[in-house]
């Protein structure tokens, strides 16, 4: 939506400048603003910055880029030091222009040496100064003022008209202070029936009220006259809110990635910390998920790849976290827990080969209830398989100390065996000391551990050939329910930002604030890792359902349908989590989907060789 009014033309009665109503341009300001549009076609303006409302000369992009780094410092500054300086009410020229919107934010974000905030309050009525663009801003209404006749409009809605008397351009005057321009000295004063020269008056933004309920509040200013001034073309502007600059950051991150698929990273550049200064107006998730996606733009423009892997001690610590914050792992470990235990229904010797053991977290549940199971408990063996860790630690053997503990306690006998590889592909089926069929029955496990194979062609291929050599009685897999495996850059990124906007949106009603903030970490390493990186360091490669389907299908595995027993559980496993608000099981084709507000962000899916028969779980 355009935002500039430059073709209005002020009252011609000076003595109307006061008041509140709004003149409108006549046929001759029509004119003149067709002359303007036509000029502005010829100028050079650049394109890709054009189409998300910004006005920026190809010549200006150096300049432009100057201030953006000149606000990042005094943001800084500002952040360091606090804004009191700022009152409630902030007037921003449109910020479409963009350079001049940049000179208005330096001016108005650099304090003032001595700042009295009793003084400001006082004067918030003659310079009233808006901060929702630095902070969180509660007002999802996009305020735009309208100048083409609609005085009666304005004032039905009872909208607040600012205008400056000012013969400069858009330029807010600079506050001295120490963010970016020298000291000096300036004096102010309450007193408005006090002579005041012409550049105090220059240097003050009035308020115009447009009804009456306003007028007490703030009252009408004398009108420009009185202060021997001739009156001034009324300047349009523009009340920046979150929901507008929300639509600006999403336009601005979608730019960014073309940018970076053309391979013009000097715009990508521009565009990267453009979302940054965007992002501080924004509350909640949609700040994070942005700084998130703005960090891992700019390490794939920079080059600053991010470490892979993860060391091992903190990748548990931010699953861990993980776990407790949201029900996603939880209703991972129960879904996949429930087939296995159906599926070693009557055994008397059950094996579990676990793709992703981390520390264990699912397997205390499924000893429990199999110590409970009528007629006894079957023996339980149990192989781990984990990367290994980077400060030579045994881990995995740490973990099955723990769970031999708790087998002792709830007298079931159990064995059990760490193996450590660098990835799944290494594995082979005789490494695992398998044991006839007839004896023992196995079942596989991975939770979210496939999508990685997909980065080393062939490498999903195998592993899939050596859990067939395995003759497993079920295969339970978790895995994300997206494509962030696209070859088209933008159309993963897309993607990408979609699902864990949805995601990053759920964790908001954490109660622990510790924990919601190591899984934020969590989900940006991630992140950083779709985003930033390529070939095989780009492991996070999340396919869909369908995709998985046809691929396992394809391998010579058939489906197993989670059966209506896991589905009631499941839901029930969800209203004890926060009483379910937000979430929703979906049963797909026999597999289970875990979302947030109808958006299916995590599958559940059970199978079994082509050639074997296997119960229906009830």
């Amino acid at each position: 939506m355009k935002r500039d009014h430059n073709h209005l033309q002020p009252c011609p009665d000076p003595s109307t400048v006061g008041s509140s109503s709004v003149c409108g341009g006549s046929t001759t300001g029509k004119a003149k603003m067709w002359e303007e549009e036509a000029a502005q076609q010829d100028c050079g303006m650049d394109e890709l910055l054009a189409v998300l409302g910004y006005k920026v000369k190809t010549t200006d992009m150096a300049k432009v880029a100057q201030k953006l780094e000149q606000l990042e410092e005094v943001m800084c500054h500002v952040q360091d030091d606090g804004i009191s300086q700022l009152a409630s009410e902030t007037v921003h020229y449109n910020p479409s222009d963009l350079s001049t919107w940049l000179q208005s934010m330096l001016s108005e974000l650099n304090p003032p040496a001595t700042f009295d905030p009793v003084f400001a309050a006082g004067t918030a009525a003659a310079a009233a100064l808006d901060d929702s663009f630095l902070g969180p801003a509660e007002s999802s209404t996009i305020t735009t003022l309208d100048f083409d006749n609609n005085n009666q409009k304005h004032q039905q809605r009872g909208q607040q008209i600012f205008e400056e008397a000012s013969c400069s351009d858009y330029d807010l005057k600079a506050i001295p202070g120490k963010a970016i321009y020298p000291q000096k000295t300036q004096s102010q004063t309450h007193d408005s029936s006090s002579s005041s020269t012409q550049n105090n008056v220059k240097s003050e933004k009035r308020l115009k009220p447009t009804s009456e309920s306003h007028s007490d509040i703030f009252p009408p200013p004398p009108p420009a006259a009185s202060f021997g001034i001739p009156a001034e073309p009324t300047r349009p502007v523009v009340l920046v809110d979150s929901q507008e600059n929300g639509i600006r950051l999403v336009h601005a991150l979608m730019a960014c990635a073309e940018a970076v698929q053309q391979n013009n990273f000097n715009l990508a550049e521009a565009l990267v910390k453009q979302i940054g200064f965007l992002a501080i107006s924004q509350a909640g998730a949609m700040r994070k998920v942005a700084t998130c996606f703005a960090e891992a733009l700019a390490r794939r423009i920079y080059r600053l790849y991010p470490q892979n892997p993860l060391d091992h001690s903190l990748s548990d610590v931010l699953h861990m976290h993980f776990y407790e914050t949201c029900p996603y792992l939880k209703f991972a470990h129960f879904t996949a827990n429930q087939a296995i235990l159906e599926a070693f229904e009557g055994k008397k010797r059950v094996h579990v080969i676990d793709f992703s053991m981390n520390q264990g977290m699912q397997w205390p549940v499924l000893m429990q209830a199999l110590a409970l199971r009528p007629g006894g408990p079957p023996a339980f063996r149990l192989t781990g398989i984990g990367p290994p860790s980077h400060d030579n630690s045994d881990h995995l053997q740490e973990v099955g100390w723990k769970l031999a503990q708790l087998a002792e306690t709830i007298h079931v006998e159990f064995e059990y065996r760490g193996f450590v590889a660098n990835s799944l592909a290494d594995l082979d089926a005789s490494m695992l000391d398998l044991r006839p069929s007839e004896v023992e029955a196995v079942a596989v496990n991975s939770v979210f551990e496939l999508h990685k194979l997909l980065a080393r062609p062939g490498a999903i291929d195998k592993v899939l050939s050596a859990v067939k050599q395995m003759k497993p009685e079920i295969v339970t897999i978790v895995e994300q329910e997206a494509n962030h495996n696209s070859p088209v850059f933008l159309d993963r990124f897309t993607e990408c930002l979609h699902y864990y906007s949805t995601l990053f949106d759920s964790l908001e009603g954490s109660v622990t604030s510790q924990d919601k903030v190591m899984s934020e970490v969590y989900l940006g390493k991630q992140i950083c890792n779709v985003v930033a990186c390529e070939g095989v360091d780009r492991v996070e490669r999340h396919e869909t359902l369908t995709q998985w389907r046809n691929r396992l299908s394809s391998a010579g595995f058939a489906p197993v349908h989670l059966g209506s027993n896991a589905f009631k559980q499941a839901s029930m496993l969800l209203d004890l989590f926060a009483g379910g608000d937000g979430y929703g099981v979906e049963e797909n084709n026999g597999c289970l989907m875990l979302g947030w507000h109808n958006r299916p962000l995590f599958t559940t899916s059970a199978w079994k060789l082509a050639n074997r028969k296997t119960a229906t779980a009830h």
